[in-house]
């Protein structure tokens, strides 16, 4: 099969690493790619959010299957406009992607569905909002609370605000400085939940399901999750504390219901559902949907694969989920860090060179995000989120060893991460 993958952060790369040991994969393409795409696949440059030339390209290369990775293309439609053009296509409709791309009609679709998730107040008002807030303190109504932007924020628009100061500085910089334009035009203000955070990935036709393996993410910028929230700066998997029995409620009640509801709706699901989940003392809910893979789960969660993750995505965009066997993973566990350019997710600088990983143990895995290129054939730092590091091990903490034993290694100006990813697991 000839595959295009669309995107070009570590994420993508992973896509590409796995879908290359794919015995029916004859020739991949990653569009726009990176520095370290381009080593396992053929780097094109598109627009992802041109849809029309990226279908076009598709059609006069004879791409058999594509895969979008971020949820821009998604949310906007290139799904609709490849299928418009008969090409087969990985991943959901701009009607289904709202499940991410809109806070508040996902939280709807919970809540018509019955799938636990948290309480929430909808606001298309700053005013009201604020009224909101104003009378939730005047009646000593406990925070902390969670306001989300309803669009697309690049996991910029969710706020644990503490306080009646803080929820009113958060309604401010959303709706009335618009920092995040029209991604913050309406809001949520949620409950804050509490408990252990975890990710659970779900392939769908539409109808059938098959659950990944669990992880967990980390998002917050530093140790101890503090600092502001990013991106992801690691993950691992699997999670101890997920287990069989913990894992079949959450299909049951979680994913088996919101995929129901979302054909119910008219709006199936085809492609890769993830669920971000906060296991409470009432049982798992869900924090949020997104309508992809996550990063940087999907760089623990696929070296994890032993199935064939062509054939498995190939069957979703078919809605033949049921002709292909379910996923077998490896008993390996693994652990992944983000290195990140200095300042991330603030502002940063970019063009820094990047040296040692010719030095790192052959079995440990670089995923590159924002590396690329240079002229010279140097690669140089060219977004906030570098690389992803990935190791395995026959547990969670030894995989954290070796992949903290390798970081050091790599070198770039500024470089940073967290030092504390997996540990939980010790």
């Amino acid at each position: 099969m000839r595959v295009l993958v669309i995107g070009s952060g570590a994420r993508e790369h992973t896509l590409c690493w796995a879908l290359s040991r794919s015995p029916r994969l004859t020739k991949l393409y990653c569009a726009p790619g990176n520095g370290g795409t381009a080593s396992v696949a053929e780097n094109v440059s598109l627009d992802p959010m041109d849809f029309g030339a990226c279908a076009e390209w598709a059609a006069r290369n004879a791409i058999d299957l594509t895969l979008i990775g971020p949820e821009d293309p998604l949310s906007g439609g290139i799904v609709d406009v490849f299928e418009q053009r008969g090409l087969a296509v990985f991943g959901p409709t701009a009607a289904a992607a709202r499940i991410e791309s809109s806070k508040l009609w996902s939280k709807s679709l919970m809540e018509r569905a019955g799938v636990p998730t948290a309480t929430a107040a909808r606001f298309t008002d700053h005013s009201a909002a604020a009224a909101w807030v104003r009378q939730r303190a005047a009646n000593a109504e406990p925070f902390p609370l969670v306001v989300k932007a309803d669009g697309l924020a690049a996991g910029k628009g969710v706020f644990i605000v503490e306080d009646e100061r803080d929820a009113l500085a958060a309604l401010d910089h959303l709706m009335r400085e618009r920092t995040l334009g029209d991604a913050g035009a309406s809001l949520l203000i949620e409950e804050y939940m509490r408990g252990v955070e975890l990710s659970l990935f779900a392939l769908t036709d539409g109808e059938r399901i098959f659950p990944l393996a669990p992880a967990c993410d980390y998002k917050r910028a530093c140790d101890q999750d503090e600092g502001p929230n990013t991106g992801g700066m690691g993950a691992y998997s699997p999670p101890k504390f997920a287990t069989p029995e913990l894992l079949a409620t959450i299909e049951r009640e979680i994913l088996r219901p919101t995929v129901a509801a979302l054909a119910a709706d008219g709006s199936p699901f085809r492609g890769l559902l993830y669920a971000g989940l906060m296991l409470t003392d009432e049982g798992p809910k869900v924090v949020e949907f997104n309508c992809r893979f996550g990063d940087p789960e999907t760089q623990v969660v696929l070296p994890r694969l032993q199935s064939d993750l062509l054939e498995l995505c190939a069957a979703v965009a078919a809605g033949r989920l049921d002709t292909v066997p379910a996923p077998v993973w490896s008993d390996e566990a693994t652990c992944g860090v983000v290195m990140a350019s200095g300042g991330y997710p603030d502002a940063y600088e970019k063009g820094k060179p990047i040296s040692g990983l010719d030095a790192l143990d052959d079995d440990i895995l670089a995923f590159h995000a924002g590396a690329q290129r240079a002229a010279d054939g140097s690669l140089i730092t060219s977004g906030g989120r570098v690389l992803t590091l990935v190791a395995r091990g026959a547990t969670v903490t030894a995989a954290r060893e070796r992949v903290y034993a390798n970081i050091a290694r790599v070198r770039f100006d500024g470089a940073r991460w967290r030092s504390d990813i997996g540990a939980r697991e010790a």
